[in-house]
């Protein structure tokens, strides 16, 4: 008993030291993996690849497009994963889709901001 109790202390006081990003990618689990190995890909990404340069503030509304594109298409929530914001180093949660996913793309064209992206000539590079 006394073993197990010294053996739990130093799991608790271990996992108390850990910094943020682990702690993060430990809540993330394999998702985070999924982003990293680019099977999964967060909707900044897919602005990135189309040489998107927008602010922070449209690129948060074209996320908002590709949700309601999903939810529409899929009647579910997309996959959430634990992000470092790009400018900010905040940890956020963010939605992430499928590198081809419809949803994506039915955004850029209802997202105002975007619509020049969804020409053929950008959207077959990606």
């Amino acid at each position: 008993m006394n073993r197990r109790l010294s053996s739990t202390r130093r799991t608790l006081t271990a996992a108390a030291r850990t910094g943020k990003h682990l702690a993060y990618r430990t809540l993330s689990g394999i998702v985070a993996a999924l982003v990293d190995a680019g099977r999964l890909i967060r909707t900044g990404d897919l602005l990135d690849r189309l040489g998107a340069d927008l602010p922070d503030g449209q690129r948060s509304w074209y996320g908002r497009h590709c949700v309601k594109a999903y939810r529409q298409r899929e009647g579910a929530e997309p996959v959430r994963v634990w992000a470092q914001h790009r400018t900010t180093g905040k940890w956020v949660h963010v939605y992430v889709y499928s590198p081809a996913d419809p949803a994506l793309y039915t955004a850029l064209t209802t997202y105002k901001a975007t619509r020049h992206l969804a020409q053929a000539q950008f959207t077959e590079a990606a």
